[in-house]
């Protein structure tokens, strides 16, 4: 298995004990080091970013099995990933200093210059989500993100009634706020902000332009909500799973996978807009995996009241349909195993 070493230089990140069967060993100050297997803790967070020169210590967070916590000021932590070495498709690279070898990224695309890996994260609450963004069509390949204990329902509601520029992209390569008015599209969030209460912060950050597609509202308002709600439900409920991974996106590799691209009215902006939408889910539970993906087409239809089911694939099914290789962290075998097919009624539900 791949050690993952964390050392003074780390960008703020989450691991978690549930989904890789990690067991995590902080080296304290004075040179002690306190190890939690992967029973023993649901989480571990690196509470603080610090500079490469600095002596102090990096804040660690444990989050222990039952709900308790533990905090030190460790000099390492070392973390085994639950990725094999010998795992043919897993990401092998940093990008952009961020860390890549969550379970819930796809592949990252092997065009390293005109596609960002973009990383949000929150000091209390580590990594809020993941993207890959297109400069060249200004447009994101997929959002990632987990539900687990430690990202807690706090119902902090909408932080904020627009969205806003997502500072990490290049101003060349952005999408705003106005590009959208006056499109005939709305904009349309892939890690909602139902999705992500446990801050006003974080909240904030799924408000990012580079977090929302183009969408038809009878979409995003009806059918696409739908999904989203039921995946939320899972994603909050500690008694289906410990850890829930999602991907969400709309289609833009493909050139029949494209419905066109907007003119705003208010500005020149091209707005790439998909013509499917799609979401890849993954759940583990006491150490077992499970997973399923929805595939909807894009369009103004009102949809209400639709069963999830209706729209269920594999995760090999939009792998085939989008080209995108999804949970490509999971040792291969689990990554076979759950990626090719999928019972409805481990996921409550049924058709």
């Amino acid at each position: 298995m791949k050690r993952i070493i964390l050392l003074l230089a780390i960008v703020l990140t989450s691991l978690h004990a549930a989904a890789q069967d990690n067991t995590v060993t902080i080296t304290l100050r004075d040179g002690r080091t306190i190890s939690y297997s992967a029973a023993q803790y649901d989480s571990v967070r690196v509470l603080r970013h610090l500079q490469l020169t600095q002596a102090d210590n990096v804040g660690v967070k444990v989050y222990l099995a039952g709900g308790k916590s533990a905090d030190y000021l460790a000099t390492k932590v070392e973390i085994n990933s639950g990725v094999a070495d010998d795992n043919a498709n897993r990401n092998r690279y940093q990008r952009n200093d961020h860390v890549t070898y969550l379970l819930e990224l796809p592949r990252l695309s092997s065009d390293s210059i005109n596609n960002l890996f973009l990383q949000k994260s929150t000091d209390d609450y580590g990594i809020t989500f993941s993207i890959e963004w297109d400069c060249a069509k200004k447009a994101q390949r997929w959002t990632a993100y987990q539900f687990h204990a430690g990202l807690p329902d706090n119902n902090v509601g909408r932080t904020t009634s627009s969205f806003h520029d997502d500072p990490e992209i290049p101003t060349a390569y952005q999408t705003h706020h106005d590009d959208y008015t006056g499109s005939g599209y709305s904009r349309g969030h892939m890690c909602m902000s139902e999705d992500r209460q446990s801050s006003a912060e974080q909240n904030r950050q799924t408000f990012y332009c580079s977090n929302i597609h183009p969408q038809h509202q009878n979409h995003n308002g009806v059918l696409w909500l739908n999904l989203e709600n039921t995946v939320n439900g899972w994603g909050n409920n500690r008694s289906f799973c410990d850890t829930l991974y999602v991907v969400k996106a709309g289609t833009i590799d493909k050139t029949d996978q494209i419905l066109g691209y907007t003119n705003s009215t208010r500005t020149s902006a091209h707005l790439l807009i998909p013509k499917y939408f799609y979401m890849c889910v993954l759940a583990v539970k006491n150490g077992q995996y499970k997973a399923i993906g929805f595939w909807t087409e894009h369009t103004n239809q009102s949809i209400s009241g639709a069963n999830p089911a209706d729209y269920a694939k594999s995760i090999r099914e939009i792998e085939q349909l989008t080209g995108i290789d999804f949970f490509c962290n999971l040792p291969d075998d689990i990554e076979q195993q759950v990626e090719s097919s999928y019972t409805l009624s481990s996921w409550g539900l049924s058709r």
